[in-house]
């Protein structure tokens, strides 16, 4: 085959019209092995599995901006890798996205008895509690059919990012009873383990065991947030926004000095923070108390 015959276009005229099916055509194209795209041929699951897990993290992120013009975009990047991983499978003769769609509907279509079902639930806890009745005899079925002991914890992914899998690991160990009862000895175990880290430190521990005490310690934060009704993504999320913002702040005052913060000791740094610590602060309470006006 010629140089021009691997470049020759597709045409677009001759692609679907429905959006659904013009995608999968054009995610065909770029995988076609003669005429499609060099980067896209060469692909694989475990190529594009960061870039999947990206863009659900961008889907995340325009509904935190509230912003809906980017929040179509990036349902559309996600929809895209939905795609690219159901085509590869297709090439492979395993499944191909209809069937990806085949099964997520019957998945919903069991798991949601009181629609499309004779059952009932009273409001969306109760509703939530069957869900989760439904994934656990799920669970417990593929556990039987792989001949091993089914576990509270099956399914819990290991791809999770670490904290928002420590909350699902303490949210599935609740359900069998094994949690303290109140969020004070919660706290009793983070003085507890902080102690234990210091131990560790003062000992001049390997890093090894320094890391272990440093995860006990994060752990237990987080089994102390799930406690206070607080989730420990969205209040890291929040307070990373919170130090991007205070530090692009005295990078500001120190550049309308014509310095950097290479120029500036760690007490000239520490002023200019609170000073915008306590700005930020007097802010929200005007802000707060013009709300609270009649």
């Amino acid at each position: 085959m010629t140089e021009t015959q691997k470049s020759a276009p597709f045409p677009v005229e001759e692609l679907p019209q429905e959006p659904f099916d013009r995608l999968i055509a054009v995610m065909a194209a770029l995988r076609h092995p003669d005429r499609g795209c060099p980067w896209d041929i060469a692909q694989s699951f475990e190529t594009i599995a960061p870039y999947t897990i990206e863009e659900a993290y961008e889907v995340a992120e325009a509904i935190t901006n509230g912003d809906k013009a980017e929040l179509k975009d990036e349902l559309g990047d996600l929809l895209f890798q939905v795609v690219y991983h159901a085509r590869m499978a297709q090439e492979d003769g395993d499944f191909d996205v209809r069937d990806v769609a085949g099964a997520i509907t019957e998945k919903m279509l069991r798991r949601h008895p009181h629609v499309f079902g004779s059952a009932s639930v009273s409001d969306a806890d109760a509703q939530t509690r069957v869900w989760e009745d439904s994934k656990a005899k799920e669970r417990a079925a593929k556990a039987e059919a792989d001949g091993r002991v089914p576990s509270v914890l099956d399914g819990v992914s290991v791809a999770y990012p670490a904290l928002m899998r420590a909350v699902k690991l303490q949210k599935r160990a609740v359900r069998v009873g094994f949690d303290w009862p109140d969020s004070a000895q919660v706290i009793d175990k983070i003085e507890e383990e902080l102690g234990e880290l210091k131990h560790e430190l003062a000992s001049g521990a390997i890093p090894d065991r320094v890391e272990d005490e440093m995860g006990d310690l994060l752990f237990t934060v987080v089994n102390l947030a799930r406690h206070l009704g607080v989730d420990p993504e969205t209040a890291l999320r929040r307070t990373n926004g919170k130090f991007e913002r205070r530090f692009r702040a005295v990078e500001a005052a120190l550049a309308a000095e014509d310095r950097t913060p290479l120029d500036a000791s760690l007490d000239e740094m520490e002023r200019i923070w609170i000073a915008t610590k306590l700005k930020e602060h007097a802010e929200a309470a005007a802000t707060a108390e013009h709300h609270a006006d009649p």
